[in-house]
Formats: structure tokens, sequence, C-alpha cells
């Protein structure tokens, strides 16, 4: 592409890191496409929870729901050695990407990759941590949205029905199912969500619900354990 084609597409809103096809996260190279939402740096508060609580698990099975492009299943399998590391997404062009990205960067023996329904794939299985950065935009927040997500990312990535919370009432639910005793849901959550994720937690049977701020001081990740 000439570079007159590249500045048309960033004046019409494209993200930068769409037309250039890179993205960095957690210190990592990530191929990203319109298939996929872009990591963004709060969602390197995830990984950091996740590996604050390494001490507890010697070699622990993770599973990443809604892979996208695979950033925090390699961003994971990269800080924790250990970790045996699944993800899945519904979506088959984002999991190819995912795939591409973990090859790139040298773990894609280490990772699994499944394509399905958030926990559908891995229905008769039990993780030490179920992680995933779903879908929590409310479609009526549309209008508010940056041209650059509203016109250019993927919405399935990005709403969550009316309230945002669609995929959590059915996530939170099916993630008690899939951990073992002593087991960690970590997800990330939008702006006001902390009381009704705090409510689904509650409702189905997880403890110490903990939220990490992002740095504007937001509540942006959410660890619950299953008693």
């Amino acid at each position: 592409l000439s570079y007159t084609e590249l500045l048309e597409r960033r004046r019409h809103g494209e993200p930068i890191q769409y037309i250039t096809g890179e993205a960095e996260f957690y210190g990592l190279p990530f191929r990203v496409t319109r298939d996929v939402l872009i990591p963004r740096p709060e969602t390197e508060h995830l990984i950091e929870k996740v590996i604050g609580l390494a001490p507890l698990f010697p070699r622990p099975r993770i599973v990443d729901v809604g892979a996208g492009s695979g950033a925090i299943a390699v961003a994971l399998a990269h800080e924790w050695p250990s970790a045996v590391m699944t993800a899945t997404d519904i979506s088959a062009s984002a999991l190819e990407l995912a795939r591409w990205n973990a090859q790139r960067t040298g773990f894609a023996d280490r990772i699994r990759f499944l394509e399905g329904d958030l926990l559908a794939p891995v229905a008769a299985e039990k993780f030490e941590f179920v992680v995933s950065n779903p879908p929590y935009v409310p479609t009526s927040d549309r209008a508010t949205l940056s041209v650059e997500v509203r016109e250019y990312e993927p919405g399935l990535a990005l709403f969550a029905g009316d309230d945002g919370l669609d995929v959590y009432r059915r996530l939170i639910p099916a993630a008690i199912d899939a951990l073992v005793p002593g087991g960690f849901v970590v997800l990330e959550i939008g702006y006001g969500q902390s009381p009704a994720i705090t409510e689904l937690l509650v409702r189905a049977g997880f403890e110490q619900i903990e939220f990490v701020p992002d740095l504007q001081n937001i509540p942006r990740v959410v660890s619950a354990r299953r008693p």
C-alpha cells in the first residue's frame, strides 16, 4: 500500500494497529486483523493478577475463554512456564490468528486452541484457572464509542446485550463448574459493572471476590475463588 492510502485509512478512523497489522501486549508482538480486538494495556492487569496467584499452583491448567488474538494465552504461557494452556473462541478466524501468534512467539506447543462457545469445547475438563476478557460493552453505548472502536473492531468481541452483562451471566456459572475446588476465575470487566458482577459471582457460589483497579482507578479485573 502507498503512503497516501495508509494515511487515508487512518484519516477515516481505522486504528493504526489494523493498518500495520501489529500490536504489542505484555512486551510481546501480536499480529492483529479486524477479526479480533486490539489488545489493550488494561488487560495486562489480568495477566498480573493470575501471575500473582502462581505460588498456589505448581502446574496449573488455565483456560482462556474468547482468545481473540491469543494475547492473554500467549502472555500467560510466556510468564508461567509450567502452566498448561487452553484457549477457546467461537470465531474460527480469530483462532487461526491466535495460533499464528502462538507460533510466532514460540508457544505453539504450549497452547491448545479449541473452537466453540465459551467453555463448551472443554465441557468435561477441570481447570485451576478460567480467565477471560469477554465482550462487555452495552449495545446502548455503541454511539458513545470512538469511531476507531465502533466502526473497525469486531462487534462480536465488544457487545454483550443491553447492559453488557450477557456473557458474564453464562460464563460465571459455567466457570464454577469448570474449576477444581480452590480454583480461580479471573475476568476483565467494564466501567461500573463491579456491583452486578459481584452479585453474579456470589449467586454462582464464588468466594474471595477481589477487584483490581486500572490506572484510572476503575475496577477493571475481578478474581474469585471456588470454595
